[in-house]
């Protein structure tokens, strides 16, 4: 196996599990999300495209009683796959108001999309009629572009093909070039950037190889400058499809990687706020449960989970100040070796300590006041306390209570 069949391979795992990672979404997300389904069409069928030129398959396939079938199959669902990403750059316009004004892009994006629908049955069509007409199938080919060269079935055949596919790279490269100097949020701006890098090779390689395969036609190459030409447009369409399907992931990646930092998020969070609200039982809306039942209510997102904890946090702790001295604040700062969340996480140790001790409710004691700049901030800031809080001692912070007391 050669390294380029090796990269057909991991391209094509790539792209198969991209489609398996979006298929829930797009089959049963919302009725009306039509940008999901489009995306996904669009994986699957260059995923399906990608499986047939891989060495296996294709070999196969092209020796089958169908001559070649692989290069068929390839053109049919690749043609599909091109028919779903226009649909997908119509999606992503949403809707506009039957009476309002459409941007010039959108208008044009639909128009290709309508139009596309309609080439695209009669490109199957005509390359169906082709295949089993003109193209010499007299003996299986491995590499159908260079074992097919200078002759003028194949080179018809393809020129169809690639007429289609260079037209709907073009219009994504525009399309999504617009897109990306539009976007706003960076993850957004390098998905686009990707996706359009990935569409302007696209051009390249078709206009490459139907000019090789015309220029074939006239002067016939030398097998070994066929083969290499071969190989050399094949590496580019996978750099085309690992740059697509990456970018066209980059947002949802993102997404993604922000619901997991939410769930570490709630995984260190809790210990201490279900210590803290076992102290408070009628603060929080439901009683405190474990972390797997926490993480498993999925009635409420993560990130207003993790707002709600944070607030309940600073709830207790507000109300833990009318159970210590004004001293616990100093003790606790010497315990930990100065301020910060350590010392927070000893305040609050002791904090609960004295109040579990039966101390009486008094004054609200002396505490370092924290201004977070936003709700991320302080978020961020009761995760390293709440670390800190695993670390401390309980019998050290009943101490500090007990050093304050014989200094009273």
């Amino acid at each position: 196996m050669t390294a380029l069949d090796l990269a057909g391979y991991l391209i094509a795992g790539l792209m198969t599990a991209v489609a398996l990672w979006r298929m829930p979404a797009a089959l049963w997300g919302a009725e009306e999300d039509r940008r999901r389904r489009a995306l996904w069409g669009c994986y699957a069928g260059f995923a399906a495209a990608l499986w047939t030129k891989t060495e296996a398959v294709r070999s196969a396939l092209n020796n089958s009683p169908v001559v070649d079938l692989a290069v068929l199959i390839k053109h049919y669902t690749s043609t599909l796959a091109i028919l779903a990403i226009l649909g997908y750059i119509v999606a992503i316009y949403g809707h506009y108001p039957d009476e309002g004004t459409v941007p010039r892009h959108v208008r044009f994006a639909r128009t290709v999309q309508h139009v596309a629908a309609k080439a695209s049955v009669a490109t199957l069509i005509v390359l169906t009629v082709l295949f089993f007409t003109v193209v010499d199938r007299s003996v299986p080919s491995d590499r159908f572009v260079s074992d097919h060269a200078g002759q003028w079935g194949a080179t018809l055949y393809m020129s169809v093909f690639y007429l289609y596919l260079g037209a709907a790279s073009a219009v994504c490269a525009y399309q999504w070039a617009l897109a990306t100097g539009d976007a706003r949020s960076r993850h957004l701006r390098v998905g686009l950037g990707m996706m359009t890098a990935a569409m302007f090779i696209g051009v390249g390689y078709t206009v490459s190889r139907t000019l090789f395969l015309w220029v074939s036609v006239v002067h016939q190459p030398g097998h070994a400058f066929a083969q290499g030409f071969d190989k050399a447009t094949e590496l580019a369409q996978i750099v085309l499809f690992a740059l697509f399907a990456v970018g066209a992931s980059v947002p949802a990646f993102v997404k993604g990687w922000r619901r997991v930092r939410l769930w570490r998020a709630q995984a260190r969070l809790h210990p201490l706020w279900r210590e803290l609200m076992t102290a408070f039982p009628d603060q929080p809306f439901e009683p405190p449960a474990s972390l797997p039942r926490e993480l498993t209510r999925f009635g409420t997102p993560a990130d207003l989970r993790v707002d709600r904890w944070a607030a309940d946090i600073a709830d207790a702790v507000e109300k833990l100040r009318h159970y210590v001295p004004d001293g616990l604040v100093g003790a606790a700062a010497d315990a930990a070796g100065g301020s910060g969340p350590l010392a927070d996480a000893y305040w609050i140790r002791a904090a609960l300590a004295a109040k579990a001790g039966g101390a009486p409710a008094g004054r609200a004691a002396a505490v370092e006041q924290r201004h977070a700049t936003d709700q991320d901030g302080e978020v961020a800031w009761l995760v390293r306390v709440a670390s800190a809080y695993r670390r401390t001692d309980a019998g050290r912070a009943r101490g500090l209570l007990a050093s304050l007391e014989r200094t009273v």
